[in-house]
């Protein structure tokens, strides 16, 4: 009896600890991931939780201001890996709400392209790892326009009367004066943004559309003749419709990077020094890139993109960083200056 009741006892002892007598219940690593929708080609993500044994739960945010946010409410914490804009990153980092990432979990950082390394985000590249590249970008239907469009000061031509759609992004359109007339997106000097925000003006009879989603179908249908977009949107409109002209705006090139960061109080950050390692493997690389449509970071990468893709994926050798600027934050006078000019500028065109 008393040996029948020491049995008892140790079953009910084993089954308590969830150890089964044999072995510890393990609970799975998930991977917070806090970034934009569809920023990866499902079959790689499918094929990391397959191979790692790590769930990703996919999270997504409408603009960068809405995941700073969230990442200053959390401290920090939360999400293991997010990806967002250069300019927020900055703010991300000076905010401490980024951790300094572990080189030797990333055996394929090598991989990535120098380029877009060593930016004023993050000059010695501690904290980020570069994902996707866009440039400010001109396409335009030669059929519906009578003239070679060579840089942005020829969107004003007359011509374009209610024929030019344009994103939503108001440094990057502002920026298209400030270009023309041979300022920096960057300015503080507020006579140089006000003299900007009188030349937009002179170029809303000119805009149909102001708009983030889908300005490549405008494009393609013939609703407008002109646009200036993002370069997943160029990447979409020139596939659908070849006979598209791209241009690089002779005023400068104006580009963003997008970054991966991990969150300073991030609970899996193993899961996320993973996770970066498998994306900048070529191939994964690869299949990313051209489900984004956006430019290829990861310079191993570049040769194994598709032939259909190559054109628009991988940046140009002509690009150098002395005719390239990127976008970055200004002073609280100068962004609430941009501000009121984009909002009076929407309303001349009626948006």
């Amino acid at each position: 009896m008393k040996k029948t009741v020491v049995i008892i006892l140790s079953l009910a002892l084993c089954l308590s600890v969830f150890a089964g007598c044999g072995g510890e219940k393990k609970e799975a690593v998930t991977l917070n991931l806090y970034t934009w929708a569809d920023m990866f080609d499902p079959d790689v993500l499918t094929a990391f939780e397959q191979e790692t044994g790590i769930k990703i739960n996919y999270t997504n945010f409408d603009y960068d201001e809405t995941m700073l946010a969230k990442l200053e409410s959390t401290k920090g914490g939360e999400y293991d890996l997010v990806i967002a804009d250069d300019y927020i990153i900055e703010t991300v980092i000076s905010e401490g709400l980024a951790q300094k990432l572990d080189a030797s979990k990333i055996s394929n950082i090598g991989n990535v392209n120098p380029l877009y390394q060593s930016q004023f985000y993050d000059p010695t590249n501690e904290y980020t790892v570069p994902y996707g590249s866009g440039v400010q970008t001109i396409v335009y239907d030669p059929a519906a326009v009578g003239f070679e469009i060579k840089g942005y000061k020829d969107l004003w031509d007359a011509s374009f009367e209610n024929n030019v759609a344009v994103t939503a992004n108001y440094r990057v359109i502002i920026g298209m004066a400030e270009k023309v007339l041979g300022y920096s997106y960057n300015t503080n000097d507020i006579a140089e943004i006000d003299a900007s925000g009188e030349l937009l003006y002179d170029l809303a009879p000119n805009i149909r559309l102001i708009k983030d989603d889908n300005v490549q179908d405008d494009l393609i249908s013939g609703e407008v003749s002109a646009a200036v977009m993002y370069t997943s949107q160029v990447t979409m409109a020139m596939l659908a419709k070849p006979e598209l002209k791209v241009v690089y705006p002779e005023e400068g090139i104006g580009f963003g990077i997008m970054g991966m960061f991990i969150p300073s109080a991030a609970p899996n950050a193993d899961a996320a020094h993973k996770f970066i390692d498998y994306i900048l493997k070529p191939e994964n690389s690869a299949k990313c890139f051209e489900w984004l449509g956006y430019y290829c970071t990861t310079q191993a990468a570049d040769s194994l993109i598709s032939p259909d893709y190559q054109e628009f994926l991988v940046l140009p050798s002509e690009f150098k960083a002395d005719n390239m600027e990127m976008i970055g934050n200004i002073s609280a006078e100068a962004s609430e200056r941009l501000e009121e000019i984009w909002t009076k500028f929407k309303s001349l065109c009626g948006q």
